[in-house]
């Protein structure tokens, strides 16, 4: 096993950590507002598992990581241009980059359940849409055939 495809895992294993505990969180009973940060904190914790695999990627490409004030965001337009994820992909991805923006700027007290469902309710399958996006161009990629 290599070391892009073990980095790779690492970050699949604690994302799939940040889903479990996620899951848990949401299914109590009244949430308080340190149910609501700790949600917040979970789905941060997965975009920026989204976003080291997908850095990772880019850097074993030889493509620079770009380094301005709206990294983040040229980092999803750069994984969409050169195909590691779809469109509707980026999109999904999108919703949750702003949410990743709020979350880093606002207090915790200002988080409102209601946004917090929807995202928690639509992170499984978008996890399940990205490591099969990833994993299927990082298959078919020529440079890394048969190293994941």
């Amino acid at each position: 096993m290599d070391k892009l495809h073990r980095q790779i895992l690492a970050e699949k294993e604690n994302v799939e950590i940040a889903l479990e505990n996620i899951q848990y969180t949401i299914s109590r009973e009244e949430m308080s507002v340190v149910e609501l940060a700790a949600i917040g904190t979970f789905l941060h914790n997965i975009y920026n598992g989204i976003e080291n695999i997908l850095k990772r990627i880019a850097v074993a490409q030889n493509v620079d990581i770009p380094k301005s004030d709206t990294w983040h965001k040229d980092l999803l337009g750069l994984s969409l241009s050169t195909g590691i994820i779809s469109n509707e992909l980026s999109d999904k991805l999108y919703e949750y980059l702003t949410f990743r923006h709020f979350f880093i700027h606002a207090y915790g007290f200002m988080l409102e359940e209601s946004h917090l469902e929807d995202l928690v309710n639509n992170i499984p399958e978008i996890w399940s849409q990205f490591v099969a996006e990833t994993e299927n161009f990082l298959k078919n990629e020529t440079q890394f055939k048969g190293r994941i």
